[in-house]
């Protein structure tokens, strides 16, 4: 249960903090393509018998890559670039994927979450959290004006393509948590709830990664208590935070 709750609570963490960079740069659903890039390579997993997140960040990265790439060639923003390529890697992942085996895939499985999950999960978020406190403020203002950031010294591209990396990275360790459906949620609704918090860039994405938290430690909690899949508690939970500072907000004067 310990090991349970410390990696579900870190990668709620960062998949909040990372989600504040998806709405402010209007990327919110980008989370979810990612996330089903890794289909084919968790099919992969569950065929051959090898852990599932590793298969997962072979696919994401692998996407991500030709994402990347296809994004610096064309002048297709990209959302579409994201949507096209991760059609095609779902169709590949549903032919691979057996449908007896596929509920782990689709909405996670907790119990499926290893010692080594957990220090995977603070070892990256870590690692992630130390990097965007550096480059967040760039992709921002990139977010806002390329030409901007770009006369301010931001290296737009390579900023671009950091973060898109470490989105995919906390999609794949995501995927044993609330599985493959959900992973945009859990990066999407603790950001979304955060930003009517708090006006402060600096507070806005400390809140978002706290709400990611709170949902998944929120969501675990209602998994030991009714058996219930962990994943879609979890989301539920991110979601319940969001309605309750929305009333919050509009309760305000």
């Amino acid at each position: 249960m310990i090991i349970s709750l410390i990696t579900a609570v870190t990668i709620g963490a960062i998949a909040g903090y990372l989600g504040t960079l998806l709405i402010t740069e209007r990327m919110a659903l980008v989370g979810g393509p990612l996330g089903h890039l890794a289909l084919p390579g968790v099919a992969l997993g569950i065929l051959y018998g090898f852990d599932i997140f590793w298969g997962a960040v072979a696919a994401i990265v692998l996407g991500a890559a030709v994402i990347w790439l296809i994004n610096l060639s064309s002048r297709l923003p990209l959302e579409a670039v994201t949507a096209v390529v991760f059609a095609g890697t779902v169709a590949v992942g549903f032919l691979l994927l057996p449908m007896d085996e596929a509920e782990e895939a689709l909405i996670g499985d907790i119990a499926d979450i290893t010692l080594f999950d957990a220090v995977l999960a603070v070892l990256v978020s870590v690692v992630v959290f130390v990097m965007f406190r550096r480059l967040y403020n760039g992709i921002v203002l990139a977010g806002i004006s390329e030409d901007i950031a770009v006369n301010r010294g931001v290296k737009v591209k390579l900023y671009r393509f950091l973060y898109l990396a470490a989105v995919a990275l906390v999609v794949a360790m995501e995927v044993k948590l609330v599985g493959i459906l959900l992973t945009a949620a859990l990066m999407a609704i603790p950001a979304a709830a955060a930003k009517g918090m708090v006006k402060s860039l600096a507070g806005y994405r400390i809140t978002g990664a706290f709400a990611g938290g709170i949902s998944a430690a929120g969501g675990l909690a209602l998994h030991w208590a009714t058996a219930l899949p962990a994943g879609p508690l979890i989301i539920l939970s991110a979601a319940a935070i969001f309605f309750v500072t929305l009333a919050q907000g509009s309760s305000k004067p």
